[in-house]
C-alpha cells in the first residue's frame, strides 16, 4: 500500500515518538540543556548515538519527514529521480505549480496562456508524480511556502524543499531548508539526508509590534543588522516574549526571509498562535498533539536564562521600538527605517516617483497581510484616492482568494486599482512581462516580496526594486511616492489631506478559511505513464555524468573570474529561462549570463582562449572549450551561489564541462549542489590569491588521489609568460562527498545500487 501523503496525527505522533527517542540517547551524550533548533535537528538523527555534532564543522545525516518541490525544479528534480531507479517516493512529497505562471494581464488570462505554453511540463509533471506517489498541486493552486503552510507544516518537524524560501514553515516551528533538487531526489530515494552542523543564532523578540509595525519590519531590521551572509551555515531561533505577540502568519514571513540572510533555516516556538493557526485550517487534531509534546517543541527553560551560553551569537530587537523598514535597491540587506529614506533617495538620486507597486508573494499574502493593506486602501478610498501607478496584487493560495473574495477584501482592493494575478509567484521571480517600463529605463517600484536583487523582478537591470510590508507597499503606492512616510505625513486626497491610521486586521478569518477543493491532484500509482516526449525543447531525460577518471586536473582554462555579488540568478539566471528548467541542454545556454566579468566589466561574456576572441558569452566558450576536450574552472567572488536554491546553476556548468569552481566563500545550497554534481568545489586558502588569477591563465589542480577530508588542494597558475605559482585551496568535503566526487555525482553512487 502506498504511504500517506497528507500530515496525519498518526504521522505527527510517530514524528514525536522518534524525535524523543533520539533526543534521550543526545542528552545522555551532550549532558546540558538544548535549544529549540538542536531538539528538532537532533531528533531527527539518522545514528543519534555515533554522529559527530560538533557545530559549524560535522557533517549530520538526517532524515527528513517531508519533500516539497515547485514546477521550475520538481522537473530536474523528479527527472534525477527517476534515474534513481525507485517505484514510489520515500517519504511523503509533494510538487506545487506556481513557478511557471507569468504575470502580464491578470489572473484570468495569464492562466490560460501559462496552461497553454507550459502545457507540456505542467503533464509531466502531472504524471510523475502520479507514478509515483507525489502529491501533485495544480497550477494557480497557489504558491509552494503558503500551500505548505496551509496543509502539511506542523511543529517539531524536518522538511526539506527544492526552494530557497522553504524555511517559511519555520512560522509553525518546523525546522524547512530550501535544497537543490539533488538532495530532494535523495530523500525520495531513501536516502539520509546530509547538511552541515549549523551554528545557532538566538534572536531575542522583545516588547510588542505596534501601530505601522509589522513582522516583515523584524526580518528586514535583522537583514540589516547580519547581511546577506550572516546567516550562513546558521540557524536563526527566535525567542522570547515578543514571539507570543506575533502571529502565525506573521512568524512565517520572518522565518521565509531568512533566506535573504543565508541562513540554514529559522524557527520559532510552538505557541498559542500557531495553535490558532491549525485549527483555522482544520487542523485542531494535530495541536492537540502538539499541546501534548511541548517539552520537544520549546527550547530548554536555561537556555532563555542565559541565551548566550547556548548560542553562538545573540541578538535582541525591541518591537515596541522598531520602526516601519525599507530594504533596497538591489540587495535585501541595504534596510534602514521608513523615516530615513527620503534623505537617502534625495542624496543618491533615486527616483522617487513610482513606477508600480506590487503586494503578496509566498513571504507576504497572509490573511493578515491582506486585511491591513486593505485597512490602509479603505481609508484612502474613502476620501476618493486610488493607487497613482500600476498596482499589482499576488494571492497566496486559492484558499486566501476565496476567503478575501467571501469576506471583503477582495472588493476592496479591485476598488483602489488592484490587477489581481494568479496565486503564483510572478514577479517575486522574474514572471513579470511589463509593457510600461522599457529595458534599461531606471524606475523605482516597492514590493512586498523577499527578493529585489538587480533585474530579478522584470529582468530590467534599472529597476530600483524596494521591499517593505504589504500595509506600507500599500501607503507608498497610494501617495505614488518611495519617500512618503506614512507615520508622520498626511496623504493628499480629492477631500483634503489625511492622516492614514494605523493598520488592523485579525490574523485568522472569523467563519474560517474557504478551502481549495480542486487544486490537489492524488496520485495513481504505478500505472500511469509518465509523459516525455523524446523531440521536446522543454524536457530532456537525464544521462548520468561521467565517473572522475582519478587523474588530476590538467591544463584546465578559465571561463569566467566573476567580480562581486554572483547570485544563482545571475548564474543560471530565470525570467524566460524557467521554461528550460526540465532541459538541461537548453538551459544550459543561460550560464553566467549575469556575471559580472572581473577581467572587463562586461556582464555574461568573455575570452575564448583557444581563438583569441572577447565579447562570447561564456556557455558559448564552454561549449567550445568542451569540443576541444578541453576542461575549465570558474573563479567566484565573495558568497558566491547566494540565493535561490535552483541546482541548475551546478548542473549547468558540470554539463558544459566545468571541473572546478573555486572562490572566497559559497552560499550554502549552491556548495553543496556543486558538490553533488561532481564538480570540485573550494575557496581560496587565502582570499589574496583570488587576485592572482588571470584570463589567459592554464590552471593545474594536483595530488587529487590524496583528496581527503581537511586537507588543502594545491591548485597550479601557469601565466601567460611562462612564469608558476602555487596557491592552496580549502574544501568542506566529507568522506562521503567525496564518494560523490570520485563517482561523477551522488546520483551515481545511488544509481549504481539500485540497478545492480
Amino acid at each position: 500500500m502506498a504511504a500517506k501523503i497528507e500530515t496525519t496525527p498518526e504521522m505527527v505522533k510517530n514524528v514525536y515518538a522518534k524525535s524523543k527517542e533520539r533526543l534521550a540517547i543526545i542528552r545522555k551524550r551532550l549532558n546540558r540543556p538544548l535549544t529549540l533548533a538542536e531538539k528538532v535537528v537532533f531528533g531527527h538523527l539518522d545514528d543519534p548515538q555515533n554522529q559527530e555534532l560538533v557545530r559549524g564543522s560535522s557533517f549530520l545525516q538526517l532524515r527528513p519527514d517531508r519533500v516539497a518541490m515547485q514546477d521550475a525544479t520538481a522537473q530536474m528534480a523528479l527527472l534525477q529521480f527517476m534515474l534513481a531507479g525507485k517505484d514510489e517516493a520515500a517519504v511523503p512529497s509533494t510538487v506545487h505549480c506556481d513557478h511557471l505562471i507569468q504575470a502580464y494581464h491578470g489572473k484570468a488570462e495569464d492562466m490560460a496562456a501559462s496552461n497553454k505554453v507550459n502545457e507540456e511540463v505542467f503533464n509531466f509533471l502531472a504524471t510523475s508524480t502520479s507514478r509515483y506517489n507525489i502529491g501533485f498541486w495544480k497550477p494557480g493552486a497557489g504558491i509552494i511556502h503558503q500551500v505548505i503552510l496551509e496543509n502539511y507544516a506542523f511543529p517539531g518537524g524536518l522538511m526539506i524543499g527544492t526552494d530557497s524560501h522553504t524555511p517559511n514553515a519555520g512560522g509553525l516551528g518546523m525546522c524547512a531548508v530550501g535544497v537543490g533538487g539533488s538532495d530532494a531526489s535523495d530523500v525520495m530515494s531513501g536516502l539520509a539526508w546530509e547538511v552541515k552542523n549549523p551554528k545557532l543564532i538566538g534572536v531575542h523578540l522583545k516588547g510588542k509590534m505596534n501601530g505601522w509595525t509589522s513582522a516583515k519590519d523584524v526580518i528586514l531590521k535583522l537583514c540589516g543588522m547580519l547581511t546577506v551572509k550572516g546567516g550562513t551555515d546558521k540557524i536563526v531561533e527566535y525567542f522570547g516574549e515578543g514571539t507570543k505577540s506575533i502571529s502565525c502568519t506573521g512568524k512565517g514571513t520572518i522565518t521565509n526571509m531568512g533566506a535573504e540572510l543565508g541562513a540554514t533555516c529559522s524557527i520559532f516556538p510552538y505557541d498559542e498562535r500557531m495553535k490558532a493557526y491549525l485549527a483555522s485550517t482544520g487542523r485542531s487534531e494535530l495541536a492537540a498533539v502538539a499541546d501534548q509534546n511541548m517539552d520537544i517543541l520549546t527550547a530548554d527553560a536555561e537556555v532563555f536564562a542565559d541565551p548566550k551560553k547556548f548560542y553562538d551569537e545573540v541578538y535582541e530587537i525591541d518591537l515596541s521600538a522598531l520602526e516601519p523598514h525599507l530594504v533596497g535597491p538591489h540587495s535585501p540587506d541595504i534596510a534602514r527605517p521608513i523615516s530615513a529614506i527620503a534623505a537617502e533617495a534625495k542624496e543618491k538620486g533615486w527616483p522617487t516617483k513610482l513606477s508600480s507597486a506590487l503586494v503578496g508573494s509566498c513571504t507576504n499574502s497572509s490573511y493578515e497581510d491582506i486585511g491591513r493593506a486593505t485597512f490602509v486602501a479603505k481609508q484612502a478610498l474613502d476620501n476618493g484616492t486610488k493607487m497613482k501607478q500600476p498596482f499589482l496584487v499576488s494571492p497566496g493560495s486559492t484558499q486566501i482568494q476565496n476567503t478575501i473574495e467571501r469576506d471583503g477584501q477582495m472588493a476592496v482592493l479591485n476598488e483602489v486599482g488592484a490587477t489581481v494575478l494568479a496565486n503564483a509567484c510572478g514577479p517575486c521571480i522574474g514572471q513579470w512581462k511589463r509593457d510600461d517600463i522599457k529595458n534599461g529605463e531606471k524606475n523605482t517600484i516597492v514590493t512586498s516580496f523577499n527578493r529585489n536583487f538587480r533585474g530579478r523582478n522584470d529582468s530590467n537591470a534599472e529597476t530600483l526594486a524596494f521591499i517593505g510590508s504589504p500595509e506600507l507597499v500599500m501607503a507608498l503606492g497610494l501617495a505614488g511616492r518611495l519617500d512618503f512616510n506614512p507615520l508622520t505625513e498626511e496623504l493628499e486626497t480629492p477631500k483634503g489631506k489625511i492622516k492614514l491610521k494605523a493598520p488592523e486586521a485579525p490574523e485568522l478569518p472569523a467563519k474560517g478559511f474557504v478551502p481549495d477543493t480542486e487544486g490537489y491532484q492524488k496520485p495513481q500509482g504505478r500505472e500511469a505513464k509518465v509523459a516525455v516526449a523524446p523531440t521536446s525543447d522543454r524536457l530532456q531525460l537525464l544521462t548520468p555524468f561521467t565517473k572522475w577518471d582519478g587523474k588530476d586536473f590538467m591544463d584546465q582554462l578559465v571561463v569566467a573570474k566573476a567580480k562581486g555579488k554572483c547570485t544563482t540568478d545571475h548564474i543560471s539566471p530565470g525570467g524566460p529561462w524557467l521554461k528550460y528548467r526540465g532541459h538541461l541542454d537548453n538551459i544550459s545556454n543561460n550560464m553566467l549570463l549575469g556575471a559580472d566579468n572581473a577581467y572587463t566589466g562586461e556582464i555574461g561574456k568573455g575570452k575564448n582562449q583557444l581563438t583569441g576572441q572577447g565579447g562570447q558569452e561564456f556557455a558559448k566558450i564552454a561549449r567550445e572549450y568542451q569540443k576541444a576536450h578541453r576542461g575549465w574552472v570558474i573563479v567566484g567572488d565573495e558568497n558566491y551561489g547566494e540565493g535561490s536554491s535552483r541546482e541548475h546553476a551546478a548542473m549547468s556548468p558540470r554539463f558544459l564541462g566545468c571541473t572546478m569552481v573555486i572562490t572566497k566563500s559559497f552560499a550554502r545550497i549552491h556548495e553543496t549542489n556543486l558538490k553533488k554534481q561532481g564538480v570540485l568545489a573550494l575557496t581560496f586558502a587565502n582570499p589574496a590569491d583570488y587576485d592572482k588569477i588571470k584570463e589567459d591563465d592554464h590552471v593545474n589542480v594536483l595530488d587529487l588521489q590524496s583528496l581527503a577530508p581537511g586537507k588543502n588542494v594545491k591548485v597550479e597558475l601557469k601565466h601567460k609568460d611562462g612564469s608558476k605559482e602555487i596557491i592552496e585551496g580549502k574544501h568542506s568535503y566529507n568522506a562521503e562527498q567525496l564518494n560523490w566526487f570520485k563517482a561523477g555525482s551522488a546520483l551515481n553512487l545511488i544509481r549504481a545500487a539500485n540497478v545492480k
